[in-house]
C-alpha cells in the first residue's frame, strides 16, 4: 500500500473518532440512548435517581462536622460506593469526565465570584425542593412519568412557575448588582497534555470495564447488581455530556431563548420511555412503585417550584450538575454539595417534624402529610386512559414550546 493511501486510511479513522468523540450528538440521540440505558436498569429491578445518593453524601458530611446526631442521621450508613444511587452518581461524574478527555474538552472552569454564591444558593433550594418532591428532575419529575405516575406531572407545572421565577429574579441582579462578575484568569494547561487527553480518557475506560467486571463476576450477589449500575451511570454520564442533555436547559431556555430543542429531546425521550417501560410493568418485571415518591400532589408542586428557582441560579439540573462537575466546572461542584448538604438537613428535619414520615395505607402505598404514592393505571384502572393522558401532556407541551419557538411569546429577555 502507498504512503498516500496510508495516510487516506488514517484520516479516515480521525474522521469517524472526530464525528463520534469530539462533534456533539444531538439532542435526540442523546435522549433515545438515555431511555436506552434507564429501560436495561428497569428489566434488571433498577431505576435512575440522583438525590438518594447526594442525600446520602450529605449524611455523611452532617455525620463528619457533628450535625448528624443532632439531626437524627442514621450513625451507620453504606458507604458511597455501595449505595446503588451515590454509586451511580459517582460512575456518571467519571462517564462525562471520560467523554470530556476523549473530546479534549476536560477543563478546569473557574467562575465569576458571584457564581459561587448563585451555586451555593441554588444548591441549597435544589435541596429543599428535591426533598418536598420526592426527587430531583431525574427522581421528581422523570423517572416518575416513566413509571406512569401523575406526581411526575405535579413536579413539572412547579418546576415550569420555578424557570419562570427564578429567571425574572437572576435578570433582576444581573441589572443591579455588579459584585464579583469578573472572570479569574482561565489556567493553562500545556498543548502537550491536552494532545494527550484521549489516552487518558481511554484509560478512565478501561478502568471501568475492570471495575465492573470485577464485581459482576464475584461470587457476591450485591457487588453484581452494583456492576450494572456502575455501567448504567458511566454510560449516561457519557451520553449526557456527547448530547448536552440537560433538564435545566429543558425548562429553561423556552424562557430565556425561545429555544426548545433540549425540551423536544426530554418530550421524546418520555414519548418513548413511557409506553416501552408500561411494558415492564405489566409483565411484572419491575414494581413501578419503587421508584414513585410519595408527594403527590403538594409535595411535588411545592418541591417542584423551589427547585425550579434553584437550577436557575445554579445553572444545572441534578444530573446536569453531575456530568458538569466531570467536564471541570467548578461551579457546580459548590452546587453539588450544597445540594447534598441542605437536602440532608432538610430531609431530617422534615422526618423528624413527621411530615415525611410514611404510612401505609390498606393498598400498602406510601403516604406522607405532603402527598401519597400515586399510579395512574391503579387510579383509572386502566392503562388506555394512562396511555391517553400521558400522550396528551406530552403533545401539549411539544404544542406551547413549538409555538414558543415560533413567536418567541413566552421569552422573558
Amino acid at each position: 500500500m502507498s504512503a498516500g493511501n496510508d495516510t487516506s486510511v488514517f484520516s479516515g479513522f480521525r474522521a469517524d473518532y472526530q464525528r463520534l468523540f469530539v462533534e456533539a450528538w444531538s439532542p435526540n440521540l442523546g435522549a433515545i440512548l438515555i431511555v436506552l440505558v434507564i429501560l436495561g436498569l428497569m428489566s434488571d429491578g433498577l431505576f435512575w435517581g440522583v438525590f438518594g445518593g447526594l442525600k446520602l453524601w450529605g449524611d455523611w458530611f452532617n455525620n463528619l462536622i457533628g450535625l448528624g446526631p443532632l439531626l437524627g442521621v442514621h450513625d451507620r450508613l453504606d458507604g458511597p460506593l455501595l449505595h446503588r444511587m451515590s454509586l451511580m452518581n459517582i460512575s456518571l461524574v467519571i462517564g462525562a469526565f471520560c467523554a470530556a478527555l476523549l473530546s479534549r474538552q476536560f477543563h478546569i472552569n473557574r467562575p465569576p465570584k458571584l457564581e459561587y454564591a448563585w451555586a451555593s444558593l441554588g444548591g441549597s433550594l435544589m435541596g429543599i425542593g428535591a426533598t418536598l418532591a420526592g426527587g430531583c428532575t431525574t427522581g421528581g419529575f422523570f423517572t416518575p412519568l416513566l413509571h406512569s405516575s401523575p406526581a411526575g406531572w405535579a413536579m413539572w407545572l412547579g418546576l415550569t412557575l420555578g424557570a419562570i421565577i427564578g429567571l425574572k429574579v437572576l435578570l433582576w441582579t444581573l441589572d443591579h448588582i455588579n459584585w464579583g462578575m469578573t472572570a479569574p484568569p482561565s489556567l493553562k494547561v500545556s498543548d502537550k497534555l491536552i494532545h494527550f487527553y484521549p489516552w487518558i480518557g481511554f484509560g478512565v475506560f478501561v478502568l471501568i470495564l475492570a471495575w465492573a467486571t470485577l464485581w459482576y463476576l464475584s461470587e457476591n450477589e450485591k457487588l453484581t447488581v452494583r456492576a450494572i449500575i456502575i455501567l448504567a451511570g458511566f454510560f449516561i454520564g457519557f451520553i449526557m455530556h456527547r448530547s448536552r442533555f440537560c433538564f435545566a436547559r429543558a425548562f429553561r431556555e423556552p424562557f430565556m431563548t425561545a429555544e426548545g430543542d433540549m425540551t423536544k429531546a426530554v418530550i421524546l425521550a418520555l414519548a418513548l420511555g413511557i409506553p416501552l417501560a408500561s411494558l415492564l410493568f405489566q409483565h411484572k418485571v419491575i414494581d413501578p412503585y419503587i421508584a414513585i415518591p410519595p408527594t403527590f400532589w403538594l409535595g411535588s408542586l411545592l418541591g417542584g417550584l423551589i427547585f425550579g428557582i434553584g437550577m436557575i441560579f445554579a445553572g444545572g439540573c441534578a444530573s446536569g450538575s453531575l456530568w458538569r462537575m466531570g467536564e471541570g466546572h467548578l461551579k457546580l461542584w459548590v452546587t453539588i454539595f450544597f445540594f447534598a448538604w441542605i437536602g440532608s438537613i432538610t430531609n431530617a428535619l422534615l422526618k423528624k417534624s413527621g411530615w415525611l414520615v410514611s404510612e401505609m395505607n390498606l393498598d400498602l402505598i406510601e403516604e406522607t402529610r405532603i402527598g401519597y404514592q400515586a399510579y395512574l393505571p391503579v387510579m383509572l384502572d386502566s392503562w388506555g386512559w394512562t396511555y391517553l393522558i400521558s400522550g396528551a401532556g406530552l403533545m401539549v407541551w411539544y404544542a406551547l414550546v413549538r409555538y414558543n419557538e415560533s413567536t418567541e411569546r413566552f421569552t422573558l429577555l
